[in-house]
């Protein structure tokens, strides 16, 4: 046992200057993103007060004030965030994405009178527990000295297989499932804008490590990749912010946020998981931690499906029929 603290405590140095900076950026991040989700929900009901809803097709949106701010939010957060994977590691910074949950529920609730239930506010906590503890057990990542290094990892065979199934799956879910589905199952969207993000967030790793090399005296400009990555990137968001934009639209934002979330992580952690070979450099421990997590995710998707409609205390009677509070 006091082997065991003594090794803790010569492995443990302290905060790096770089570590707080990447802390300082992440906590910025979530609290810009979280708010960007209220204000850009503020901005489309008020275009859709005047004009088609996006929701509905309509871009009225575009020329409201209120969700441009909504916006610009979004993408100073999103750029807090990306500097910050420059400064830390990702196992200090993805964690803290989950605080942007809690902010968005809190400020749903107060501003927008989004009613969140007591199974809905579990459920919240189960999700966020559970992305936390994939996170966590997720190694670090491998050192890169090349943003042609990146470009080999992205066509090998498994990552391009994979690449494949999710731009499959993306087209069958716009042309087959949003006409039909897209007004009332909330999966539609958020997995198209989930399924995308996974790929969005390989390449601006790419372009990350591109730009920090650059900027230490290895130009990475010049190679082709790094463009590359770069219109993927431009793609992916664009895709992503219509149909997010959609999904605020249509459904509660308090479920939207965590949902987005969770899917969002999940699916880029598996993403990193077949590019980068993280699994490979993992116990069997670590990995079983990582997918326990993903039960407690899935349990706490269910409880916000649930009860994103229902009254207080619906979701009880519902779920056990035979329940009654005289009996206790």
């Amino acid at each position: 046992m006091a082997t065991t603290v003594a090794s803790w405590r010569d492995s443990y140095k302290g905060m790096s200057s770089d570590n707080i900076k990447g802390l300082v950026l992440a906590l910025s991040s979530s609290v810009f993103i979280g708010a960007s989700f209220i204000v850009k929900k503020k901005g489309l009901k008020k275009a859709g007060a005047s004009g088609v809803r996006a929701g509905s097709g309509g871009y009225s949106y575009l020329y409201e004030p209120l969700w441009w701010i909504g916006m610009i939010t979004m993408i100073v957060g999103e750029i807090a965030n990306f500097a910050a994977y420059a400064f830390a590691p990702a196992i200090l910074v993805t964690p803290l994405g989950a605080l942007s949950i809690i902010i968005s529920a809190v400020l749903a609730h107060i501003i927008l009178r989004e009613r969140l239930h007591i199974f809905g506010v579990l459920g919240c906590a189960l999700c966020v527990v559970g992305s936390i503890t994939i996170v966590l057990h997720a190694p670090q990542e491998r050192e890169i000295e090349s943003v042609i290094e990146v470009w080999d990892l992205a066509t090998e065979p498994a990552f391009l297989f994979y690449a494949a199934l999710v731009i499959a799956a993306v087209f069958v879910l716009i042309f087959n499932f949003v006409p039909d589905y897209g007004q009332t199952h909330i999966m539609v969207y958020i997995g198209i804008c989930s399924l995308v993000g996974s790929l969005s967030v390989m390449s601006v790793k790419a372009i990350g490590i591109a730009l920090k090399l650059t900027l230490s005296g290895m130009n990475q400009l010049i190679y082709p990749q790094t463009w590359a990555f770069t219109m993927v990137v431009i793609t992916c968001v664009l895709t992503q912010m219509n149909y997010l934009n959609k999904a605020l639209d249509t459904f509660n934002t308090a479920v939207v946020s965590p949902i987005y979330y969770v899917m969002f992580t999940s699916l880029t952690i598996l993403a990193s998981v077949i590019m980068f070979k993280d699994w490979d450099r993992q116990s069997p421990t670590q990995i079983v931690t990582e997918m326990c997590g993903f039960v407690t995710i899935l349990s706490g998707t269910f409880l916000l499906h649930k009860t994103k409609d229902m009254a207080d205390g619906m979701f009880i009677t519902r779920t056990f029929p035979f329940y009654s509070p005289v009996c206790y």
